[in-house]
Parts: structure tokens; sequence; C-alpha cells
């Protein structure tokens, strides 16, 4: 009898616990929301509180979720480097400095710019230094030239232009940079492929022509100084009119001299010259 009491009472004193005044005693603490809807929902009245431990099992693993949710990535372009590099501030100097200058020696962009009433002089003068022209040209004094000599002149040099052509089209397709203005090519970049930026073909064309013909005609020296002034202007007259930046007019005189010197490495003699010329006009023959 006496144990069947004590057995009582302990069964009292659990549905004792188990009331709602009791609950908080004996759950592991939640955080401060979950407190604030339980107190709420003890205000409300006993009713609505049951329903409360099972919309907060239901809601923990939402509000988990949003927790570990990372916040969105911004793009690289709009997030401060912290810790940039000594190399990397240099380089991004060195742009900001070539677009604005680029931007300012931009002068002949628009009929409507400072020097806009010369933009046709420029244009014309930029046109002299274009591929279509030296390969048309070269051509035609190629049909008109009646000597050897003259000839393997001649077609080194339109293999050079052609190498000059090719190299600049590969490189822009490479980079793909843009001009400091928003520009259109025309009919004749496209022809000759000059559609981006870096390097200026227009420059490392003047370049390696201007240096050809010094290197392969005897010229007086007004016209060696003419020569290359012709080839600084070519190149100069692009950034004038924003087609270019400042380091792709240097970078396309740079590659233009290399041009050169690749094609003075592996300059066709007179007889391979001939055989070319042969195969062009369609009269060469394998058997002589």
């Amino acid at each position: 009898m006496p144990y069947s009491q004590s057995r009582a009472r302990a069964r009292d004193r659990g549905n004792v616990l188990g009331r709602l005044e009791f609950l908080s005693l004996h759950q592991p603490l939640r955080n401060s929301s979950n407190d604030n809807n339980r107190g709420a929902s003890r205000r409300a009245g006993p009713g609505k509180y049951h329903q409360n431990p099972q919309s907060d099992h239901q809601q923990e693993p939402g509000e988990g979720a949003k927790e570990r949710k990372e916040p969105p990535r911004l793009p690289e372009e709009d997030c401060m480097q912290l810790n940039p590099s000594f190399k990397g501030i240099a380089m991004n100097s060195l742009l900001a400095i070539d677009i604005h200058l680029s931007k300012r020696l931009g002068v002949c962009v628009h009929t409507s710019s400072s020097w806009g009433s010369v933009r046709s002089v420029f244009t014309l003068l930029a046109l002299t230094g274009h591929g279509i022209t030296w390969i048309c040209g070269t051509l035609v004094c190629l049909t008109r030239s009646s000597t050897l000599a003259g000839q393997e002149v001649l077609v080194n040099l339109l293999l050079a232009l052609i190498l000059d052509i090719l190299t600049v089209a590969g490189v822009q397709k490479l980079v793909r940079r843009k001009g400091p203005w928003e520009m259109t090519p025309g009919f004749l970049d496209y022809m000759a492929m000059d559609v981006y930026s870096f390097p200026a073909a227009h420059a490392s064309r003047a370049a390696m022509v201007s240096k050809f013909l010094l290197s392969h005609l005897v010229l007086a020296v007004p016209l060696r100084i003419l020569l290359v002034v012709w080839a600084f202007l070519v190149g100069l007259s692009r950034v004038l009119l924003g087609r270019h930046h400042v380091t792709d007019m240097a970078c396309g005189f740079a590659l233009g001299l290399l041009h050169f010197s690749l094609v003075e490495t592996v300059w066709l003699s007179s007889n391979a010259c001939q055989t070319l010329i042969s195969i062009g006009t369609l009269s060469w023959s394998p058997f002589p």
C-alpha cells in the first residue's frame, strides 16, 4: 500500500511538471525570437500555445536556412581590393593614364570636336597607311616593274604586308580591346580585319613600310626624314580620330619593326620571287 502511494505521488509530480507553466523548466533554451513568440502565445491563451511548439519546429529549418544562406556576391568590378599588389596598382594607374590621355587627344573624333574642321585631313592621312591601299599599290608597281631587283623587293614587300595584316588581326582577335571612343569600324577596316584597338594596325604598317623603304631604296635625306615623319603621323592620326589608345599606337610601332626584322631574316631570293610571280600570273610550269 505505501508503495502504490509513492508511485501515485511520482505520477502526480510528473503531471504537474507537464503543465503549461512548467514546460519551460525542462525544455532547452531557443533563440530570443522563439522566446518572444512563446511569450506572446502564452499571453494569448493555452489553446494557442499548444500550436506554437509545432510551428516553432516547422519554422526552425527555414530560419536556419536563412541564417546559413550567404549574401549575394557583388561583381568583381564593384568589389574593393583591400590589399592590391604593387604591380596591380602600377598597371591600373598606367591604364587610367592611357585612357585619359587618349580621350584628351581625340580632338578629331567628330566634326563638332575642337579639331573637327581638319578631320578629313587626318582621315586621308590614315588612309595612306591602310593595308588595302598598300597591297593594291604594291601589286600595281609589281605589274609595271621590269627589273629582277625591283620585282624581288616588291614581292618581299607584299609578303611583309600580308604578314603584318594577319599578325595584327590575330592579336586584335585575342585581346579584343575596344577603342577609347565608341565608333563603328568602316568597310575598309573590315576588309583589312582591323576591327579592334590593340595593337594599332596603321602604326604597325607605317613603321614596317618606312623601315623597309629606308633599307632598300636610295633616298635623299629630306625624303628619308619625310618618310619617318609620315609613319609617325599615320599612327598619331588614328589616335586623334579616336580609333586607338596611345599604348595601341606605341605597340603598333614596335610590332611593325618586329615584322621588318622577320622579313629581313626570311628574305626571298630573286629566283623564289620569280617563281611566285609565275604562279600568280598562272604562267608557271613545274617542267622547264
